[in-house]
C-alpha cells in the first residue's frame, strides 16, 4: 500500500510540474510570460504536449531601432506544440503566436509561425542543464495593420539549480517591420537573465 501511495505521489508531482513561469530582465527591458499545459484540464490530451500562455515585453529604445518615439510594450498570446524524439532528452515542438505592439501612430500585428527545440542535459554528476532555441516568422501574408513582417530568434540556457526551478541566460533578436518607407525597425536585441518555474 505504502508503495502505491509513494507512486502515486510521484506520478501527481511529476504531472503537476508542467505549468511554467518566466520572468527576464536586463538593465533596461523586462520580459514575464506563461505557459500552461493543457494537459492538466483535458484528459484527451497527452501532459506535457501543448500548451498555451502570454508575454509581456517592455523594451527599451536602447537596444532597439526605434529612435523618435516612445516604444510600446511588445503583448503576446501563444500555443506551442512539443514532443520528445524517442529517448533523446531532445524535444522539437512547432508553434504560432498573436502579437501586438505600436509604433508612434502605427499598429503591428501579426501571427508569426515558428518552431523550438530544446535538449537537456542531465547526469548524476552535475544538476540539469537546458539548451533551447526558438524561430518565429511572419510574412506579409500573416501580417496585419500597419505590418509588413515579423522575425524573432532566440537562443537560451537553462541551469537547473533547484527541482523546477531554472536560472536562464538567454538573447533575443525582434524585427518588426512597418509596411510604409524606412519601416524596417529592430524591436529589441538585447541578452537577459531570467528565472523560470514550472508548479
Amino acid at each position: 500500500m505504502l508503495k502505491k501511495l509513494i507512486m502515486l505521489s510521484a506520478c501527481t508531482a511529476s504531472a503537476f510540474a508542467l505549468h511554467t513561469a518566466e520572468i527576464n530582465i536586463n538593465n533596461k527591458d523586462l520580459e514575464v510570460g506563461a505557459l500552461f499545459d493543457m494537459g492538466q484540464f483535458n484528459d484527451t490530451v497527452e501532459p506535457n504536449t501543448i500548451f498555451v500562455g502570454g508575454k509581456f515585453l517592455n523594451a527599451d529604445s536602447e537596444h532597439s531601432e526605434y529612435t523618435n518615439a516612445k516604444i510600446d510594450p511588445l503583448l503576446e498570446a501563444n500555443v506551442l506544440m512539443m514532443k520528445e524524439v524517442g529517448n533523446s532528452n531532445f524535444k522539437i515542438g512547432i508553434g504560432a503566436k498573436l502579437n501586438y505592439t505600436q509604433y508612434g501612430s502605427l499598429d503591428f500585428v501579426s501571427i508569426p509561425l515558428g518552431v523550438e527545440g530544446t535538449y537537456t542535459i542531465a547526469t548524476q554528476e552535475f544538476i540539469p542543464m537546458h539548451l533551447n532555441a526558438a524561430v518565429y516568422y511572419a510574412p506579409q501574408v500573416l501580417t496585419f495593420k500597419d505590418a509588413k513582417n515579423y522575425l524573432e530568434t532566440r537562443v537560451s540556457f537553462d541551469l537547473e539549480v533547484i527541482q523546477n526551478g531554472n536560472i536562464t541566460v538567454g538573447y533575443r533578436k525582434i524585427e518588426t517591420n512597418y509596411d510604409v518607407m524606412y519601416g524596417d525597425f529592430r524591436y529589441n536585441r538585447s541578452a537577459y537573465l531570467g528565472f523560470k518555474l514550472k508548479f
